[in-house]
């Protein structure tokens, strides 16, 4: 049989084009990420948001991808869903582990003294993904020491993980990983808190105690009371243009108490008027300028 007398149906030979992210359409979803999210997408990126939309497309039973990004534009919830899809969240067990060394070393002996006094001590993980950052910090703080464990666990100690994915957050509420992770972590800290499970392992109750997992977008208002006395937020300014970064900086000097401590990514750096509110005191460690 010759090639010419086989035929293929006209929907089949659309379907590629269809599921094609166009210059216009890119542009749209440029903006929206950018005014809901911060997220700052380059030309650059069109093959990847492409790919990420295709796949939600399924999702939504939608196989246009013109009609979709219209979609996206107009539906809240489509939206969201998308927005969740353009973020990216590579994390794991103890990363830039200088920043535990010095919680380790400096933060946590003052939030022993803190424990003793019975004085209240707050920490937010903005950003948390799938938990690892905020689990690290958790089992940093409780240690290995059972004395100055049960002490942290009895005292005002808590820890909020944010993130604006609320499938990352649900991951993190479940607090399950595959096994490799382990490997990730001090043996002490393993040992103490996290147990093996049919699946890899699971960070122990104990430690998930301390630990609240909340979806929040760093762009909106922070429905959040109080101040910290620690706050992480790396690897997630790298997706915003200096503007937007500025502005959420000087928010969460704010949202520090005085002589608080900020932790950033390893290629983020403080800008403009937030670099002012901040003493250097390690790489990408930042202390908060008692006023």
């Amino acid at each position: 049989m010759s090639d010419a007398s086989v035929s293929t149906p006209v929907s089949a030979l659309a379907a590629p084009e269809t599921r094609d992210l166009s210059a216009g359409d890119f542009d749209v979803i440029a903006r929206i990420a950018y005014a809901h999210a911060g997220i700052v997408l380059h030309p650059g990126k069109r093959v990847l948001v492409s790919s990420r939309l295709a796949k939600l497309m399924r999702v939504h039973s939608c196989d246009d991808m013109h009609a979709f990004v219209s979609l996206v534009a107009n539906d809240a919830r489509v939206r969201r869903s998308a927005i969740e899809a353009l973020t990216t969240n590579h994390t794991k067990f103890f990363r830039e582990n200088h920043h535990f060394q010095h919680v380790t070393h400096t933060f946590r002996p003052i939030m022993m003294d803190a424990v003793r006094a019975r004085r209240r001590v707050r920490l937010w993980s903005a950003g948390s993904s799938t938990g690892e950052e905020v689990y690290s910090l958790t089992m940093t703080l409780l240690g290995s020491a059972p004395a100055e464990s049960r002490a942290i666990l009895a005292g005002d100690v808590a820890l909020l993980a944010t993130d604006i994915n609320a499938q990352v957050i649900t991951v993190g509420n479940r607090a399950q990983y595959a096994a490799d992770g382990l490997a990730e972590i001090p043996p002490a800290l393993a040992s103490a808190w996290t147990e093996r499970d049919a699946d890899g392992f699971r960070v122990r109750e104990e430690a998930r105690s301390l630990v609240r997992f909340r979806q929040l977008n760093l762009l909106d208002e922070w429905p959040i009371s109080g101040t910290f006395d620690a706050i992480f937020c790396r690897n997630t300014m790298i997706y915003f243009d200096a503007a937007t970064t500025e502005r959420l900086q000087c928010r969460l000097a704010d949202k520090l108490c005085p002589a608080g401590f900020l932790y950033l990514g390893h290629s983020e750096r403080l800008l403009g008027t937030a670099a002012d509110l901040f003493t250097p005191v390690g790489q990408t460690i930042y202390r908060k300028v008692a006023r």
